[in-house]
């Protein structure tokens, strides 16, 4: 038996993959070079704040541990580390990308030709909810995640499908570059979230509460080194299986794989719980602060819609 920090014995490029660093870097001096050298070509273009450039490094980095670092390389071995991989992914780095990304590149890029269509269609809100619910639940069906995990193109695409879906699903409410005037109220942004944690907590359920081990990766010696083959070399896969005699992820953990695959059920339902908790009080203060600073316009407001209500009612009596 040997631990999580076992899995040094996989070599350095299945720990850390190399390339895929080079590629986030490659991303990150693209990001600077647009925001910070080329933003006057661009309408509405401003100097880059220096928040929105200390979250994407951020964001970019922990998009690199959990894509293309170690614990990349655990939600291939245990269960539990791939639904910890899915919350961080798509609820808290698809959301916060609004605020690392200046608004007027967010506002370029989705009006260009094509892509204004395909935004409009799925940011309608129940649209994108279902999108991304429905994607996620496809996932986590033991066929499918079985087949993805043995398919290193069809599983990024469908990563990358997936972290699409979740930017579109948290596009009516985070987004920064549509008037406040078009946007939801908060009270429709805060029944938004609740409906997404109703969505997500079906699939949650079935994971958590299967009185049976589901996937095949992660029970099945053979599916899980076929698995392996998508984040470690086949020779250094091999040398390390005939060399430790490792013929499952048991090897890395104490949990059985039942025992795993419920913990990463509740592993994705807590971090829900509390992500939302945290998004629902962001909205609760700014919706707090925004009625204390313009409460004379507020009640303003409410009379003047009082006295056309009462005119359009008179008009038909």
């Amino acid at each position: 038996m040997g631990g999580l920090t076992s899995i040094s014995m996989f070599g350095f490029w299945a720990n850390w993959t190399p390339f895929f660093f080079i590629g986030v870097l490659c991303v990150i001096i693209l990001y600077f070079l647009i925001c910070g050298k080329w933003y006057k070509d661009i309408p509405g273009g401003r100097p880059l704040k220096k928040g929105e450039a200390t979250l994407f490094v951020v964001l970019m980095l922990a998009i690199y541990l959990l894509e293309g670092g170690p614990i990349d390389l655990l939600s291939h071995i245990i269960f539990s580390f791939h639904m910890l991989q899915m919350a961080i992914l798509f609820l808290i780095i698809a959301p916060l990308m609004f605020y690392a990304i200046p608004e007027y590149i967010v506002k370029y890029v989705e009006e260009l030709p094509v892509v204004n269509k395909i935004v409009s269609l799925f940011t309608k809100p129940l649209l994108a909810i279902f999108l991304f619910n429905g994607l996620f639940s496809v996932y986590h069906i033991p066929l499918v995640l079985d087949t993805l995990k043995q398919n290193i193109v069809l599983h990024d695409m469908y990563t990358i499908l997936l972290f699409i879906s979740a930017w579109f699903m948290w596009h009516p409410i985070f987004n920064k570059h549509i008037p406040d005037a078009q946007h939801m109220n908060n009270i429709k942004k805060i029944l938004y979230i609740f409906f997404i944690g109703v969505l997500l907590t079906p699939s949650c359920g079935l994971i958590i509460f299967s009185n049976s081990a589901m996937y095949d990766t992660y029970t099945s010696g053979e599916a899980w080194l076929g698995a392996m083959t998508l984040c470690v070399p086949a020779d250094t896969l091999n040398s390390v299986v005939q060399g430790a005699g490792i013929s499952g992820p048991e090897y890395f953990t104490n949990f059985s794989p039942l025992e795993d695959q419920q913990t990463g059920g509740v592993i994705m339902k807590v971090m829900q719980e509390i992500v939302f908790g945290i998004y629902l009080y962001v909205i609760f203060v700014r919706w707090f602060r925004y009625e204390r600073k313009n409460e004379s316009q507020i009640t303003e407001d409410s009379l003047r819609k009082l006295e056309e209500q009462k005119a359009l009612y008179n008009q038909f009596r």
